[in-house]
């Protein structure tokens, strides 16, 4: 799907017709529509294509007066939809564990700068893009093409920075839930949690890097107003990479204190059953000897010496594992 955009006045409005000076937004776009920009604009076809693939990696690279910059921006979605989305494909970076519970992965967008335009292509319904869209983002304009990249770059690292806030709310919130109960549930979320951690810091450093290269000022033109809102871009994504390593290692901590629990909860119910054990062992050999078919055993009419030992053995193991400082 094509559309066109252009700032009239103070705000972003989108027109019928490719012009110069507007943006194009391409989402999902078909074999024709590739064509379409292929003819009017001379894009190249590899660069418009080059979001459509779900394993691309952060780059930048620059041809004929053309310039490709691949970045990789954040998605939350509920672990359901995920999940439907991602069946029968080789999505690896989705990860759904309850119905209820969100999913956070990266998935890659291109923008390609040429002499009169800026295209964004991605492969689905881009929340960056639809910020723009929508005017959200305020004194954006599409004729200043430096700028207005710079601006989506500046969107990308705020939305990772938004969404790790988020992530750190939700392992509290999970951490304290494991407090009251340690279920597979919360554990799993856990685990879920650290890998999206993993896909994000692994994008973020990535888009480090094209981001120095930009700053070098070799394959894009820099103003001084370009220049400094590029540098807001970079610290932006230096200060997500450091929270990303951050909360990484805080969730790893989490995890692995959560099965040194597990063990110490499996050792002291093992070591209550073999208290248990050790004390049933004393009534269970004095009525083997008197199930036996021997005569002149004391006490062996009646049924006050059974109750009797029961009711001591009874006591005993309610001495014991009240006393035992492994059932505490």
């Amino acid at each position: 799907m094509l559309k066109y955009y252009k700032t009239e006045g103070s705000a972003i409005a989108e027109i019928e017709k490719l012009e110069p000076g507007c943006w194009v937004s391409a989402v999902a776009p078909t074999e024709s529509e590739i064509s379409l920009l292929e003819t009017e604009l001379g894009v190249d076809r590899d660069f418009i294509r080059s979001a459509l693939d779900e394993e691309e990696t952060s780059r930048i690279e620059s041809e004929e007066g053309q310039t490709l910059i691949v970045l990789d921006y954040p998605v939350a979605e509920k672990a359901e939809k995920a999940a439907k989305e991602a069946k029968g494909t080789k999505k690896r970076k989705k990860q759904s564990f309850d119905d209820d519970a969100i999913t956070y992965y990266t998935t890659p967008m291109s923008i390609i700068l040429t002499f009169s335009n800026v295209i964004t292509v991605s492969l689905k319904e881009n929340p960056i893009v639809e910020d723009f869209a929508n005017n959200v983002v305020k004194n954006i304009k599409t004729q200043f093409k430096t700028r207005f990249i710079f601006c989506i770059m500046l969107r990308i690292a705020g939305r990772y920075l938004q969404y790790l806030k988020q992530i750190d709310k939700i392992s509290n919130y999970v951490e304290n839930q494991l407090h009251k109960s340690m279920k597979n549930k919360e554990l799993i979320q856990l685990l879920g949690l650290e890998k999206s951690l993993v896909y994000f810091s692994t994008s973020l450093k990535s888009t480090e890097t094209v981001l120095e290269k930009v700053l070098r000022g070799r394959i894009i033109k820099l103003y001084e107003e370009d220049q400094d809102l590029l540098e807001d871009v970079l610290i932006e994504v230096k200060q997500a990479i450091e929270m990303s390593n951050i909360y990484t290692n805080i969730l790893s901590s989490t995890m692995e204190t959560c099965g040194s629990l597990i063990s110490n909860n499996l050792n002291i119910v093992m070591k209550v059953l073999a208290i248990i054990t050790i004390v049933m062992e004393v009534p269970t050999m004095v009525f083997s000897f008197y199930g036996m078919n021997v005569a002149g055993l004391p006490y062996a009419e009646g049924i006050i010496f059974p109750l009797a030992i029961s009711a001591v053995t009874a006591v005993l193991a309610g001495i014991i594992l009240s006393k035992s400082k492994f059932y505490k």
